[in-house]
């Protein structure tokens, strides 16, 4: 056996520190750029990528006057692809305004693309004279990363007024869309071609539905979790033993920060669970210094034996690279 050189011997360790510190993750996730990102919708794809679908922030936007969607993907966490924008305002013939909190799907051979957008303006002074009316729209592509094509040329339904739709594909094919429609909280099954819905069911919530925004879906170990922000502001679930409930209140596993919204997402990646959501933060680069804008970050996510969700702690270290099990 060859005799290793000491100079050699010390170098390795060196450059493996030095290389652990280059790829070490950081909240908020670094997508290359200064962009203002929030509301993330987190998916793994047949090719082991993670994909972040996002609403963008531009700076000092008036009163989440939004125009379109960025997608993001990569492969450890740490160092992400900005694919762009895959779908926009421009592309609707029915709304010009607010690309907010999207979320995607994979069907039939074909990535979905669901968001709300909308029209007019929101008068917070004086509520009677506003003209703001926000729907639901789904566009399709052959890839993940768009451009994706609304194909049906309008939103799925005018009324309820309705934003922040959550799409989830069940083990069995079929497709569920969940939304806020304060005071109700419904879900529409979703047409086999992913381009109507079946109608509306009120869900049942066990007596206990505060406001919300931005719904999140997912299932392990054939338990469902509806995860939402309670009150805008703290990360809650429900569990239920089917995508349609009854389901059961289960507390809060994220408290408030900055008496700011939060929007999420949670999903698998290469064994371990992920949670996505947004912070309010300050950048001295920005053109608005002085206001608070939201940036995507990400923390591992636990469950308790029993399957419930164990408190998360917002961290600077984030996720990445995944550590050994």
């Amino acid at each position: 056996m060859p005799r290793r050189r000491p100079c050699l011997t010390l170098a390795v360790p060196l450059l493996s520190l030095a290389l652990a510190a280059t790829a070490s993750a950081a909240n908020p996730l670094d997508f290359g750029s200064a962009i203002k990102t929030a509301d993330p919708s987190g998916h793994v794809w047949a090719d082991g990528r993670m994909y972040l679908y996002a609403s963008h922030d531009e700076e000092c936007q008036p009163d989440f006057w939004m125009k379109d969607w960025h997608v993001f993907s990569s492969a450890d966490l740490v160092h992400w692809t900005d694919h762009g924008a895959c779908f926009s305002v421009k592309d609707l013939q029915w709304a010009d305004n607010y690309a907010w909190a999207p979320d995607a799907a994979y069907k039939n051979g074909k990535y979905y693309f669901v968001f709300p957008a909308g029209t007019g303006v929101k008068d917070r002074a004086n509520p009677k004279n506003s003209t703001k009316w926000m729907g639901i729209g789904i566009a399709e592509s052959d890839s993940p990363t768009g451009p994706f094509k609304d194909m049906i040329g309008a939103p799925l339904w005018t009324k309820p007024y309705a934003n922040d739709p959550c799409l989830f594909v069940d083990d069995d094919g079929k497709a569920y869309l969940y939304f806020p429609s304060h005071p109700d909280w419904l879900v529409a099954e979703m047409a086999d071609d992913m381009r109507s819905i079946k109608g509306f069911r009120k869900m049942d919530m066990g007596g206990y539905q505060p406001k919300m925004e931005g719904p999140w879906v997912f299932k392990r170990n054939g338990l469902y979790y509806y995860t939402m922000p309670e009150n805008l502001r703290t990360l809650s679930y429900y569990t239920s033993t089917s995508p349609l409930g009854p389901w059961k209140y289960r507390g809060v596993f994220m408290e408030q920060e900055n008496e700011s919204n939060n929007h999420h997402s949670i999903v698998e990646f290469q064994g371990r669970w992920i949670l996505f959501y947004h912070r309010w933060l300050l950048d001295e680069s920005s053109p608005c210094p002085q206001k608070r804008q939201r940036r995507i970050c990400a923390e591992y996510l636990h469950f308790n034996p029993d399957g419930t969700i164990q408190p998360v702690v917002r961290t600077s270290a984030g996720v990445g690279p995944l550590p050994a099990k």
